[in-house]
């Protein structure tokens, strides 16, 4: 037998090939089931929900019960309020942190490194050591009951991640690149947003989806800063919906399913970009 022949791989079997795609199948449905739960939960009433066939498909298709979440349980409010704060979070974020990094990781500068450590230990501060400061701080400027009072502090948190996964993103671009669009003219907003932006689009797109789950999931700030109904975010709203709508628990899923929707449809867009940035990640470590 050939030496070069006996250091290959040897190829998965058949049934080595069966067992790993049943696998995978098990753990796609257990992952995904929750969802499929939640989705046939918020279209059943009190009585087929506690008749003991919780899980079950609904017997009779309660879309009412979206309706009322919308107009009764003021849904729709609490839902243009989550958009609203967490787009602005988004871009505030995207900004403010690929700015940062690329001044951090292509300029060279004195401070640079100690700047890069001072934003990371960011990362290390709770969000529940930094609850009363905050508060307190809001407080005295006048931002409580704002939306403010949510974008600030999700753009500060949100801020020390997006520039750790930036700026190894920016490092792996070749200087080439730069000192070619200098010759060609362009300034350095031209290429910071017409030539290097475009090359780390996957690392954006990770950027966004973690600060938008941070953002659209967080309950905490939202409802310590926001008493205020007009200002309430999906997660306070949902909480609320609770005490309203003690009995009324397809109403309570259905608003909890208009919640999930968009984590999804945002994780359906950008996951081909996600996984790029996954496998440069790892390809770079």
């Amino acid at each position: 037998m050939n030496t070069a022949d006996a250091r290959l791989p040897k190829k998965p079997s058949f049934l080595g090939k069966v067992l790993l795609q049943l696998f995978l199948v098990i753990v796609a449905i257990v992952q995904i089931y929750p969802l499929i739960w939640l989705a046939f939960f918020s279209l059943k009433d009190n009585s087929e929900i506690f008749s003991g066939d919780v899980a079950g498909f609904p017997k009779k298709l309660l879309w009412s019960n979206y309706a009322k979440a919308l107009s009764d349980g003021n849904v729709m409010n609490y839902f243009a309020n989550s958009v609203w704060v967490t787009a602005a979070s988004i871009i505030l974020v995207l900004i403010l942190s690929s700015m940062a990094a690329y001044a951090i990781t292509r300029m060279n500068w004195k401070l640079s490194n100690l700047t890069m450590t001072l934003i990371l230990l960011g990362m290390m501060v709770p969000i529940h050591a930094a609850l009363l400061p905050l508060f307190m701080v809001l407080k005295n400027l006048h931002l409580l009951n704002t939306y403010w009072a949510l974008i600030i502090p999700y753009v500060a948190f949100g801020i020390p991640m997006a520039v750790f996964i930036l700026g190894s993103f920016f490092k792996g671009v070749p200087r080439e690149m730069e000192e070619s669009a200098v010759i060609d003219g362009c300034g350095i907003y031209r290429t910071f947003f017409h030539i290097i932006l475009p090359l780390i689009r996957p690392a954006i797109a990770t950027v966004a989806i973690f600060t938008f789950l941070s953002c659209w999931n967080e309950l905490m700030f939202a409802v310590t800063f926001i008493n205020d109904a007009h200002y309430q975010t999906l997660t306070v709203g949902m909480m609320s919906m609770v005490g309203t709508y003690i009995t009324q628990w397809g109403i309570i899923g259905a608003g909890l399913m208009i919640t999930t929707v968009p984590t999804v449809v945002i994780y359906l867009l950008l996951n081909k970009q996600v996984q790029q940035s996954m496998i440069a990640g790892a390809v770079k470590g």
